[in-house]
């Protein structure tokens, strides 16, 4: 009788017996070096997943939990900048933008939980496998400008909430997200799924919150419809295009393709091509299944814009403060500006805990860096709040939602520095065995990559254009 588990946490040193065992990542052709260490060490393998006798929801629910932590990049306070200014300024328009931006993420975070199952490997250890040190230092460089871009829009989302619910000055707020260092520690100690369930309670308090808000705000639902439809003034519209982008860079993040390769790994799956197939089938069900919540989410923050202050005429509502204000006597809700409010935080605090996550494991990965889990999360959320903290000091509260705006173009020009190495390794045949790109998906995927190069480099000859001006 075929021996079955639940997904439980287990010592992570503990392994499932495999029957047609599958070459070590390390010693296969087309890396450069033997894998040193596991990603997220700490918690690698540590749940159990039923065999494949296990029935088709077992199995499911096993998985779950992943594509919620990485769904939560897709919802951040950045997230919420750009989609106010772009529903505020330009009605329903760019709603194509964020279904776009998501399809491209759900292909994306297939290929990163794919080579993370198949390789062994998170996709900072796989640059640092594949690429010289000096190339690979550049890459680390690169994505910790983006995961600094990316932490300081939820460091200052947070902080924004805590201002608007209990009147708490920004300066505080920032210094108050050092806690999630203690946070992720505590309840990571009692196991990954306890972080998961915060996580997946979270996102649920969000959605139910958006969910009431576009009830209140009553949309314009053909309007809705024709915006999920993409137009070219997009592209020829300048200022659409930069908030465009800004919306791409919120929603296709890169810390997510690193966070992803890693907490996959999580799970304890037989190492055979049976059991790999299994968890890379289950492991993109879990995450197109939370980025479709995380795209309800973002669209519903763009459509409560357009139908609150677009169609008022109130095109230059742009502050997350000023939407937080208005909301509650524009719509005539007295509880829509509160959980407005309430969603941000949640959103603020869930992003903080999974950025933390992947900034150890870039740190980890290109470095094989090995500190106290404590010292590795003061040092990320330091390269976080230290920035958040001197912004907010100089600037105050004049200038957050542009540097949020602004934090997302960042993470949109760094976005190509993670999604060519992430397609080029999936497409090796070398690296993935029987488990490389089909022609299909590999075109599919350089397509999505000649997008994004495209896009950013045209969003940076029109910011230069403008500058010499």
């Amino acid at each position: 009788m075929p021996q079955t588990y639940n997904a439980n946490v287990l010592p992570s040193n503990k392994s499932i017996p495999a029957t047609k065992a599958v070459a070590t990542p390390g010693a296969e052709p087309g890396w450069r070096h033997a894998r040193r260490s596991n990603s997220l060490s700490e918690v690698y393998a540590s749940i159990r997943v039923p065999d494949a006798s296990a029935s088709f929801w077992r199995k499911l629910m096993a998985f779950w939990g992943p594509g919620l932590m990485v769904a939560v990049g897709y919802m951040d306070p950045g997230n919420w900048a750009t989609d106010i200014q772009g529903g505020a300024k330009f009605g329903y328009t760019l709603l194509s933008v964020i279904l776009i931006s998501n399809l491209f993420a759900m292909l994306l975070q297939h290929l990163a939980a794919k080579l993370g199952i198949v390789t062994g490997r998170d996709l900072a250890q796989a640059c640092r496998d594949h690429y010289s040190k000096p190339v690979a230092m550049v890459l680390w460089v690169l994505c910790e400008v983006a995961i600094a871009a990316c932490d300081l829009a939820e460091v200052i989302g947070s902080a924004i909430a805590l201002n608007l619910l209990f009147g708490l000055p920004l300066a505080w707020g920032v210094v108050l997200t050092i806690l999630d260092v203690l946070v992720v520690l505590l309840f990571q100690s009692r196991g990954f799924r306890v972080i998961e369930s915060i996580v997946a309670g979270l996102i649920v308090l969000i959605f139910g919150c958006f969910v009431y808000e576009i009830i209140v705000s009553n949309p314009d639902y053909f309007a809705i419809l024709q915006g999920l439809v993409p137009q070219p003034r997009v592209v020829t519209n300048p200022q659409m295009l930069y908030v465009a982008i800004g919306i791409l860079g919120a929603t296709v993040m890169p810390h997510n393709l690193y966070l992803h390769s890693s907490i996959v790994q999580t799970r304890q799956i037989e190492q055979t091509e049976p059991g790999k197939r299994m968890a890379i089938k289950f492991a993109t069900i879990d995450s197109t299944v939370a980025l479709f919540l995380a795209f309800f989410v973002n669209a519903a923050i763009l459509i409560l814009a357009a139908a609150a202050f677009n169609r008022r005429g109130m095109f230059q509502v742009e502050e997350i403060q000023d939407a937080y204000k208005l909301l509650a006597p524009v719509l005539g809700a007295g509880a829509a500006s509160t959980v407005f409010a309430v969603a941000l935080l949640a959103s603020g605090q869930n992003s903080t805990l999974t950025g933390t996550l992947a900034g150890q494991i870039v740190m980890e990965g290109f470095l094989d860096l090995k500190l106290k889990p404590w010292m590795r999360r003061l040092i990320t959320r330091s390269i976080a709040v230290v920035p958040a903290l001197v912004v907010t000091l100089v600037y105050g509260d004049a200038a957050t939602t542009d540097l949020l705006v602004l934090s997302q173009v960042i993470l949109s020009l760094q976005l190509s520095f993670a999604v060519v190495p992430l397609v080029l390794f999936t497409s090796s045949r070398a690296k993935m065995g029987v488990f490389v790109n089909s022609p299909l998906v590999r075109t599919v995927a350089w397509v999505v990559s000649a997008i994004i190069i495209v896009l950013n480099a045209f969003l940076l000859w029109q910011m230069a254009v403008e500058w010499l001006k």
